[in-house]
């Protein structure tokens, strides 16, 4: 992956864009994709969504969202402190010590989640899980007073860290759920566009906002664009660690390729296409058995009018909904072109 894109993927991880608060990370991905697509409209609901050989058929949506966990300012105390609310999955685990940064009109602002010396917890407080309301934020406000002249109920903050190479294969950080995913699709539009072979679908590459509290951008904008096939690009769960069953999660392992969903969200003829591309173009890739709906913008895309034909590629992660959310560059290039290969071989 070249220099450029990897630092577009960690522009696009250090915007702040919890679900609802996604406006910042949704235009440097249209500015950025726009460069490769007949248009970038952004709709109602916020979802920004780049168009390729439009008018033609079959009508293609990939999509991968480009929101976030984070967490939502509820109350400012007399002293200063901010409470909050989570804004998606956060485990509770995490909380304590981690630093966070807050979107506010002034711009952002930094803070800290405390918690009570180790020295001084009970023996019964350090073996619980604190309640959500029993943590709060210090940004060093001498009083309330300060602390609202800076801080608004109802900013929205996320934990205070961007992307980092581990090593020349992996990379770090937090919100790569589903940044990874956004920034896939916006690769595909461009290897398209740069392509010199045609190809017979209209694409629609949307970044999806709200997916994190109930796929709720997926949702509007399948139905605006009614597509004949769905593609979406998630992360998976890494299984490839310590502590994972994989009599119950089956096999994901970071490096061995990306991910191809198999179950009733899935359409049988789209699974077989996408599993004779990558065998064909020697892609690596693993099969992960969903038996349910999967808990991504497939599920609603699929359901979406009368029903539209889905897919689902994933990258492996590992500590999701962690700020250490961790894969595999090279897996991320395989989506890539596993997706590209698709859309040229319909």
């Amino acid at each position: 992956m070249d220099r450029k894109e990897v630092e577009f993927l960690s522009a696009l991880v250090e915007k702040i864009s919890p679900s609802g608060a996604e406006e910042e990370a949704v235009n440097l991905w249209r500015e950025r994709t726009e460069k490769f697509c007949s248009r970038v409209s952004i709709d109602i609901h916020g979802n920004a969504i780049g168009v390729l050989n439009e008018g033609k058929s079959p009508k293609v949506m990939l999509a991968g969202h480009i929101d976030e966990i984070g967490f939502m300012v509820k109350y400012i105390n007399k002293g200063g402190f901010i409470y909050f609310s989570p804004i998606g999955g956060v485990d509770y685990h995490l909380l304590p010590g981690q630093r966070v940064r807050i979107k506010t009109d002034r711009g952002v602002i930094l803070g800290v989640i405390g918690k009570k010396p180790i020295h001084l917890l009970e023996d019964s407080e350090r073996k619980k899980i604190g309640k959500i309301e029993e943590f709060w934020v210090d940004i060093g406000a001498k009083d309330e007073k300060e602390a609202k002249e800076k801080v608004k109920v109802g900013d929205v903050m996320v934990f205070d860290v961007g992307v980092k190479a581990l090593n020349p294969h992996c990379i770090v950080g937090r919100g790569l759920d589903d940044k990874a995913g956004a920034f896939v699709v916006s690769e595909v539009l461009r290897l398209l566009y740069e392509s010199d072979k045609e190809f017979a679908p209209s694409v629609y590459g949307v970044a999806t906002v709200q997916e994190e509290i109930g796929l709720r951008g997926a949702r509007t904008s399948a139905y605006g664009i009614s597509p004949d096939i769905g593609i979406v690009i998630e992360v998976a769960f890494a299984t490839d660690h310590p502590g994972m069953d994989k009599r119950k999660t089956g096999e994901i392992r970071v490096g061995a390729g990306p991910v191809i969903a198999k179950g009733p969200n899935i359409n049988p003829n789209i699974f077989r296409k996408l599993v004779t591309v990558v065998e064909e173009e020697k892609i690596p890739y693993q099969v992960e058995a969903i038996p349910q709906a999967t808990g991504t913008d497939a599920n609603v895309i699929q359901l979406t009018k009368a029903g539209v034909p889905t897919g689902l590629v994933s990258v492996p992660l590992r500590y999701m909904h962690t700020p250490v959310e961790m894969l595999s560059i090279v897996d991320l290039e395989n989506t890539i072109q596993l997706v590209t290969k698709f859309i040229l071989s319909l």
